[in-house]
């Protein structure tokens, strides 16, 4: 999966096309992501005690990784991912870059 957590996405399609927000949460395994203000959805919450307070509750649901893509932080517009490998130090490291201006993600 090519999207991590506190990376910056944009809604391909479904309800909230268009929308960006930032990845709060991924779930690999589950191929989703948890993108904060999109798929909002609300729940119903009754008061554990009584001095709590139930009510509603908006809250983000997971969507699925095919849906959205990542925005790349250097020139601002939804991109592809692409790999690189760069020597640091003395040692290879694998980096994701933007397949539009070739910045580092």
């Amino acid at each position: 999966m090519e999207i991590r957590k506190d990376d910056n996405v944009l809604v391909l399609s479904g309800k909230n096309k268009g929308k960006q927000g930032k990845v709060m949460s991924a779930d690999p395994k589950g191929g989703k992501v948890i993108v904060s203000g999109v798929n909002v959805a609300t729940k119903h919450r009754k008061p554990k005690d009584q001095k709590d307070q139930g009510g509603l509750i908006k809250m983000e649901t997971p969507i699925y990784v095919c849906k959205v893509q990542l925005v790349c932080p250097k020139c601002g517009k939804a991109t592809r991912v692409g790999h690189k490998t760069v020597e640091v130090d003395g040692k290879t490291k694998n980096v994701r870059i933007c397949k539009k201006c070739g910045a580092e993600l």
